[in-house]
């Protein structure tokens, strides 16, 4: 759904998974830049049809995951 946004809490309620499944679902969400984590460790989509202003802003709001080996 774009433009909704879901604290880690309530993604693993959602979808019903234990904390290291959601975690990992949401890293990989974020590296294929299906996602965004924001600046206050929410997540958004963001669908491919959005105006450039509203990837603009959440584009703003990135913040790096670090890398797994």
């Amino acid at each position: 759904m774009p433009g909704l946004r879901l604290t880690f809490a309530q993604a693993c309620r959602l979808w019903q998974v234990d904390a290291p499944t959601c975690e990992m679902l949401l890293e990989q969400l974020v590296r294929e830049a299906f996602l965004y984590k924001t600046g206050n460790g929410s997540y958004i989509a963001i669908s491919s049809t959005s105006s450039p202003q509203a990837k603009a802003q959440v584009r703003r709001e990135l913040v790096p995951l670090p890398r797994s080996a």
